[in-house]
């Protein structure tokens, strides 16, 4: 991957964290990688813990960023998600999958939630 790349990504997941924090979520842990794959942001709303995928482009002329987010990346995090889980004696908490999009493509970026994109097969 490019410089270019790794740069608009790192931002991107920095502005989706901002955005969490201003919104009274409470971050837990950002980047948690294993064999599985990685979760960008793992952060608590309420007593609710949220596995955060960002996604992020300069623009949107090849779509949305959270279309990026295919039904195989899904399966991916929900997997991470439980490594995650069963690590930290957290397999009884409430669980959440959001998907957070950032367009880099003005002054502001445009920054686009869902929350509960997605449940855990």
């Amino acid at each position: 991957m490019s410089r270019k790349r790794l740069y608009l990504g790192k931002r991107g997941e920095d502005i989706a964290a901002e955005y969490l924090l201003s919104k009274g979520f409470h971050l837990v842990a950002r980047n948690f990688r294993q064999k599985s794959g990685e979760i960008d942001i793992i952060c608590k709303d309420g007593d609710t813990y949220v596995f955060v995928e960002v996604k992020t482009r300069q623009s949107r002329e090849f779509g949305h960023p959270i279309e990026a987010v295919t039904r195989r990346k899904q399966l991916q995090i929900c997997r991470t998600a439980l490594i995650y889980l069963s690590s930290n004696e957290l397999l009884d908490a409430p669980v959440r999958f959001d998907v957070i999009g950032v367009v880099c493509d003005r002054l502001a970026p445009d920054i686009t939630h869902i929350v509960g994109a997605f449940e855990a097969p």
